[in-house]
Order: structure tokens, then sequence, then C-alpha cells
């Protein structure tokens, strides 16, 4: 018996090798479902950079300038992940936005148009934000990890790290005391 399963295993040993040198089960699979979920991400970033700016511009109050400065250097990370984003979904053979139209509708970020928000408010605010973006960019790691996207993975992972560390100085800056 133990013979039979060790020749089975060589077996399968062998099988799983000769696939991989002939490139199957390498590939990526599900392309439109991944290229679908990162338009969402990208329709996200977007609505998430738009509010970013828009508490930029209009921050007021006894740490202005710190606030100010802090929102102008997220609204930069987030708006450069962008084209990465798109491009990646290009890179996999799907679409991506193609209007500010299909942005608002498939973005999951509230927008804000609020005039008499508190610097405190606007910083709570893009705080559940970026933990939001954090947690769908999660789900689509989930996504890309079991469908073999590799690249798409290791990407999602850097920008999860980002929006994690904005969300934290968020956090920080608006400690209630």
């Amino acid at each position: 018996m133990a013979i039979a399963n060790a020749k089975q295993e060589l077996k399968s040993v062998q099988n799983v090798a000769n696939q991989a040198r002939a490139g199957k089960d390498a590939g990526i699979s599900n392309h439109a479902e991944i290229g679908k979920a990162l338009s969402v991400l990208l329709s996200d970033a977007f609505a998430l950079y738009v509010k970013t700016k828009n508490y930029h511009w209009h921050v007021a109050g006894p740490h202005f300038r710190d606030y100010h400065l802090l929102l102008e250097q997220q609204a930069d990370q987030i708006f450069e992940i962008t084209d990465d984003i798109a491009e990646r979904a290009r890179k996999i053979g799907e679409p991506t936005i193609r209007s500010l139209e299909q942005m608002v509708a498939q973005k999951r970020i509230a927008s804000s148009e609020v005039e008499d928000l508190s610097a405190h408010q606007m910083l709570k605010e893009l705080q559940a934000d970026n933990e939001a973006f954090a947690a769908f960019m999660r789900t689509t790691h989930t996504l890309t990890s079991d469908n073999n996207d590799l690249a798409t993975t290791s990407m999602l992972e850097e920008w999860i790290d980002q929006a994690e560390r904005r969300a934290w100085f968020l956090r920080q800056s608006v400690m209630d005391r």
C-alpha cells in the first residue's frame, strides 16, 4: 500500500511539473470580474481624491496650515494610484472607466457638498472613507489572489497600506481629548 501511495504521489508531482513547464494553471483567470473590480476601485479612488481636495480647499481653523498640507499630500497620493489602477485593468485585457457618469454610478465613497463642516468633521469623514477604501481593496485583493493575478494582488497590498496610513494620520489628527 505504501508503494502504491508513493507511486501516486510521484505521478501527481510529475503531473504538476509538466503543467508548470507547459504554462498551464499559470495564467490569470476571471479577467472580466477583476477588470470590473478595478473599474469600481478606480471610481472610488477618484471620488476619494475629489473629496480630499474639496476638504483641502475648504478646511479652516486653528490648525489650518497643518490640515491643508496634510490633505494636499493625501490627495496627491490618491491621485497617483489612479493611472496604475486603470493601466492594470488594460494590461489584463479589460476596459476601464470612460466617463464621469460611469465613475459616479460605480463609486462607493460618498461625495460631500456640505458647506459648514468643521475641520474635525472633515478629517473624521476622510478617516472613515480611507478605512472603507482599504476594505474595498482587501476584497479586491481576495479576488485577484484567488484568480492568480499576482501583479494586481501585489499592487493592492501597497495601496492598502497607503490607505491605512492615511486613515491613521487622520485619526491621530482628530483624537478626542
